[in-house]
């Protein structure tokens, strides 16, 4: 790379003025000129592509981030009392290993109601060979794709019930890089009627549905 050579100001000024002996400078001349010594004397740096963005979670070796989800609390575990356990995914078999990555919790969300986002992978070959397998619980007769940061993923329904607890599910799964990569959006609670007084929950399941809509935006596919 040749080596970047600092020119005054003024001498390219007066390179532009000396232009053309036989007319006058024109007025724009001279402002180009003044404008290739600034540039020369503080060149502006270099374009490497898009602006990395700033991840609240970054997983390289899988290829997931999140970048911030405003409203949501970042959560490294899938251990809270809901219906749904802590799998890596919901209605994960339990002979097939995988691994929680990362869960957006819904701020407010208490025993209620409350929704999360949550990311699992796993490399298991039977997750890998099943990952776009509907389980039995699923509502979507025909699930349909889904893009997400531009990449495909299979999207269905599912919901469950026990007693007074309820689960409803929007799961989206994508095979990459040799893995199974699950994406939940979970709402769960129990139902306020069931208490005396009956409870009032912190939002809606319409709410919770469209804020995790907004949290699914956050999700980034790295590689």
């Amino acid at each position: 790379m040749k080596p970047i050579v600092r020119v005054p100001l003024f001498a390219a000024l007066a390179a532009a003025l000396l232009a053309g002996c036989e007319r006058a400078p024109k007025q724009e001349d001279v402002e180009a000129a003044a404008q290739a010594a600034a540039e020369v004397a503080d060149p502006a740096p270099p374009v490497t592509g898009r602006e990395a963005p700033q991840f609240q979670f970054s997983d390289d070796d899988i290829g997931i981030a999140l970048v911030p989800a405003p409203g949501f609390t970042l959560r490294h575990d899938f251990t809270r009392d809901y219906l749904s356990g802590g799998e890596w995914k919901t209605f994960a078999a339990p002979d097939v290993r995988g691994e929680p990555l990362v869960a957006l919790v819904l701020d407010g969300s208490d025993r209620i109601t409350a929704a999360e986002l949550r990311i699992g992978t796993s490399s298991d070959r039977q997750a890998v060979a099943t990952c776009l397998d509907a389980p039995e619980g699923a509502t979507t007769e025909d699930p349909d794709e889904v893009r997400i940061d531009g990449q495909p993923f299979l999207h269905f329904r599912a919901d469950d019930a026990a007693m007074s607890h309820y689960l409803s599910v929007d799961a989206y799964r994508h095979v990459r890089n040799a893995r199974c990569i699950a994406i939940d959006l979970l709402i769960t609670g129990t139902r306020p009627e069931v208490y005396d007084p009956p409870a009032t929950p912190p939002f809606d399941n319409t709410t919770a549905r469209a804020r995790l809509q907004e949290a699914l935006a956050a999700v980034r596919v790295t590689r």
